[in-house]
């Protein structure tokens, strides 16, 4: 028979859980009654079952006198726990953020080729997109009656010899993109020139040609843009969680998984001033040099920015941490085999480390493997402490991370009614809040609605919304709504 992941886990948590219930039985301890795991308001005077088909767990002597939030475990338990620890450091941390890149190119080194008159293109020496071409490289030529027109009055400037005609008529053909060699070769041969020659302004390769020899090109029209990758941009996106530690000049670096052992280093250049509206991301711009051109256009790496340290703070590993969703803890270990769940408040997290800014002290050992079994220990006993205790002990109390005073909803179908003891039985749907599975379990109403409730509203069967509140420490539905009845009632 094959086994689920989830009732795997479910079967070792179980299993866990009833083997540190035996050591603290090996102890000899007097047992005052048995709980169910899941609800400690069920108890009963021997073991048994629960409503859920979970074996009881027995309630001893000594728990309801020693601390809510602590356990005593066998060293023998703790050996087959595999529980490590580890001592609370007070050291600096430095905020790493990780993300992915995409290498573009630096647009500080492109250059655009567009021409300032119109006419043909001849003699195309760029034939495709990537070619790499060096800075005066011959690129094209072009044929323009404008251009043509141009030399004339330049020609005849120079016969008539008027010095300012030909110094206008010069800065004519400056004006029109005509190159000061060209310019040069006029003057001196007293000859047109066909065609214009125009030369590669910079080294780079081809990223963009959108002209064929033999085209008529006007101003508007782009004929080539040329691309140095001697350095290159990484587009890196910031979530906004993290924005805030992201400034010009931090030190970043950038591994690429073509490239195993490489490793590249630059800097923060620019932060853009505005957030990604669907994904919440801030595009961080990155510059690395490229001399060996080993980094390539659309390439995706991993990008770790360094930002700047915080000293003197309280320092624990990140797998230490308990998060539960609405508060964090860890597990302190006292010595001699007793372990305590202590909530705390995390800040900054980087690098497996995270930051405790309230809860621990430098010195204090906490583990680090194996906590989250004794944290369920450890809830199970504060559990039954709160138990012993009258409500006005526990006004500020929480369980699973849930305020007294927060209203749960929930949904379910009626499955059995008890009017007269004000119970109701709901199989249930997943509780997200409170970390409830489905299941099929009591419930009791709250005095108030108990009183208003008409006894023919609901019925076996229905189909319910539901809202709980937490009294005495336990869930009692507070308002009962039918979404469907069964049968028409």
């Amino acid at each position: 028979m094959k086994l689920s992941l989830y009732t795997l886990m479910c079967f070792l948590l179980l299993t866990s859980f009833q083997t540190l219930s035996t050591a603290l039985a090996d102890e000899h301890q007097d047992i005052l009654y048995w709980v169910a795991p899941m609800d400690p308001n069920f108890r009963k005077d021997g073991p048994g079952k629960s409503p859920m088909g979970m074996d009881l767990v027995p309630v001893y002597a000594n728990q309801t006198n020693s601390n809510s939030a602590e356990v005593t475990i066998t060293p023998e338990v703790i050996q087959n726990l595999g529980v490590r620890t580890t001592i609370v450091e007070r050291t600096s941390l430095a905020r790493k953020i990780a993300t992915v890149g995409s290498v573009q190119y630096d647009e500080s080194k492109m250059a655009h080729i567009h021409l300032r008159t119109q006419g043909w293109i001849e003699q195309l020496q760029m034939r495709a997109e990537g070619e790499r071409v060096q800075k005066d490289d011959f690129l094209f030529s072009l044929y323009s009656p404008e251009l043509i027109n141009a030399q004339e009055e330049l020609l005849s400037a120079l016969m008539l010899g008027n010095k300012s005609l030909i110094k206008a008529s010069q800065d004519r053909l400056i004006a029109l993109g005509v190159p000061d060699p060209d310019i040069q070769t006029l003057k001196k041969t007293r000859q047109l020139l066909q065609t214009i020659s125009y030369f590669a302004p910079q080294d780079g390769v081809v990223a963009n040609l959108m002209v064929r020899e033999g085209m008529f090109v006007k101003p508007e029209n782009q004929i080539a843009t040329l691309a140095d990758l001697s350095s290159i941009w990484v587009l890196a996106e910031v979530f906004e969680r993290d924005s805030a530690w992201v400034q010009t000049g931090l030190a970043a670096e950038v591994k690429f998984g073509y490239l195993p052992g490489y490793q590249f280093k630059g800097v923060v250049e620019y932060i853009y001033p505005d957030l990604d509206p669907v994904t919440r991301a801030l595009t961080v711009r990155l510059k690395f040099k490229n001399s060996d051109e080993l980094l390539k256009p659309n390439m995706f790496g991993e990008v770790s920015i360094h930002a700047h340290a915080k000293s003197n703070i309280i320092i624990i590993p990140s797998q230490a941490l308990i998060r539960t969703g609405n508060n964090e803890r860890v597990i302190v270990a006292q010595g001699d085999g007793r372990f305590e769940a202590r909530d705390v408040i995390a800040g900054m997290e980087s690098d497996n480390k995270v930051e405790i800014k309230s809860g621990l002290e430098a010195g204090e050992e906490i583990v680090i493997s194996g906590q989250f079994l004794i944290d369920s220990e450890a809830s199970s006993q504060a559990s039954f402490m709160r138990m012993s205790g009258t409500p006005e002990d526990h006004d500020h109390e929480h369980i699973s991370g849930v305020e007294i005073d927060d209203v749960i909803i929930g949904h379910g179908v009626v499955t059995a009614i008890d009017q007269d003891n004000g119970i109701i039985r709901i199989d249930h749907q997943p509780i997200a809040e409170l970390a409830w599975p489905s299941m099929e379990m009591n419930f009791t109403l709250t005095a108030k609605l108990k009183e208003t409730l008409p006894e023919e509203m609901i019925h076996v069967h229905d189909h319910i919304q539901f809202e709980m509140k937490k009294v005495d420490m336990k869930y009692h539905i507070d308002s009962v709504s039918v979404i469907h009845q069964h049968g028409g009632h």
